[in-house]
């Protein structure tokens, strides 16, 4: 019991983003995800054509 009375408190001291925030924050996971994904497939074609073209 002690330690949810603990977390309660802890809760109560959490700020939460505002609207605005969470809309910027989301929109740049979504890029970053976006990015990275663009770079893997970059890469992942590159690295294939290369073995392609040395085990020829």
């Amino acid at each position: 019991m002690k330690f949810f009375k603990g977390v309660r408190e802890e809760m109560k001291q959490v700020t939460w983003p505002g609207k605005r925030q969470l809309r910027k924050d989301t929109l740049i996971v979504i890029e970053t995800t976006i990015l990275f994904g663009v770079m893997f497939f970059i890469m992942d074609t590159a690295i294939q054509t290369l073995f392609s073209l040395i085990l020829r």
